[in-house]
């Protein structure tokens, strides 16, 4: 019998955590021929869904929690629910069910056909705004174009990899992490599962708009170098502008005499390119801050409280 983790990061969850638990384990318990056990990833919970996680530990001795010291981000929490994970399988998901639990059925079942890797993909974003509905789009676009890493349009994290894979992405262990790109880098055959946006019924959102555009040029910057060649295209281009209206500056000065220059032409064009000059370092910073924080070696998370030792306690006796 063959064993499946079910990681799960959780961040302010105590409202919905229990009837996830009991929405999902009603589902997982109707299949057959592979054993379950849940991964709890505390992300520095301001509320006190440490305390939920630990009162259904308590009751189901396959449930294993885990607690950062602080927030530490989605990344994060799913980097070391995969590392703690020990099953022939992992499915990562969320715990405010957005990500329907039926799904891992579909899931199994791309997985004996063969495949690496079943990744659930949104079909329609129904029930989200339509700027940020478009903002998402524009997203998949412009990075799909930027990198050679393409991801489907709608994908989200929930999926089910095999231990190959798992192992594979722990390889990766940058610190600013996007799983999405990441998932897709290390390659493996994936099947992707389409379904219908799953609007949230308890519980509030943890992203804000700002939160997801900052997620966005971190997904960008991790897999692409092609906004610095930009850069380089712009300089040139600019040079290159500024070298002919030197020509026909010259021209206009030999055979008509000096001609004074407008105000208003020279303000605009100290003012284009001081802007051009600032959206560059800009762009040079977000790469620079990326090798800084990588430079330094720090942990991804930290771990607070957990029940690994006395899982690891209950096994050792069990044996």
């Amino acid at each position: 019998m063959k064993t499946i983790d079910l990681v799960v990061p959780c961040y302010n969850e105590e409202e919905v955590l229990s009837f996830f638990y009991k929405e999902t384990n009603r589902v997982v318990s109707q299949i057959s021929n592979y054993t379950f056990h849940y991964i709890f990833v505390d992300d520095g919970s301001c509320d006190h869904t440490l305390s939920v996680m630990q009162e259904l530990a308590s009751k189901h001795p396959e449930i294993t929690y885990l607690s950062f010291s602080r927030n530490f981000g989605k990344e994060s929490a799913m980097y070391a629910g995969l590392k703690h994970s020990v099953g022939d399988y992992v499915v990562v998901m969320d715990a405010d069910l957005q990500h329907p639990p039926s799904m891992i059925i579909d899931m199994i079942a791309g997985i004996e056909e063969g495949y690496d890797c079943v990744a659930a993909r949104r079909s329609n974003r129904n029930g989200e705004s339509p700027i940020r509905s478009f903002f998402s789009r524009q997203f998949y676009r412009l990075s799909n174009r930027m990198s050679d890493v393409k991801m489907a349009y709608g994908a989200v994290d929930f999926r089910m990899m095999t231990r190959q894979m798992v192992d594979s992405i722990l390889e990766l262990s940058e610190v600013q992490r996007f799983s999405k790109g990441i998932f897709m880098w290390v390659g493996y055959n994936t099947k992707w599962i389409p379904y219908q946006n799953v609007e949230r019924t308890i519980g509030t959102t943890k992203w804000s708009f700002w939160g997801l555009f900052k997620y966005a040029i971190d997904g960008i910057t991790s897999f692409s170098v092609a906004p610095l060649r930009m850069v380089s295209g712009i300089g040139f281009t600019i040079s290159m502008i500024a070298f002919i209206y030197i020509i026909i500056t010259l021209v206009q000065t030999l055979f008509f005499g000096i001609n004074v220059p407008g105000y208003v032409t020279t303000l605009c064009a100290v003012l284009f390119l001081g802007g051009i000059i600032e959206f560059s370092i800009g762009i040079l910073g977000e790469y620079i801050s990326r090798i800084y924080m990588e430079t330094k070696d720090r942990p991804i998370y930290i771990i607070k409280t957990s029940n690994l030792k006395e899982i690891k306690k209950s096994s050792e006796k069990d044996s």
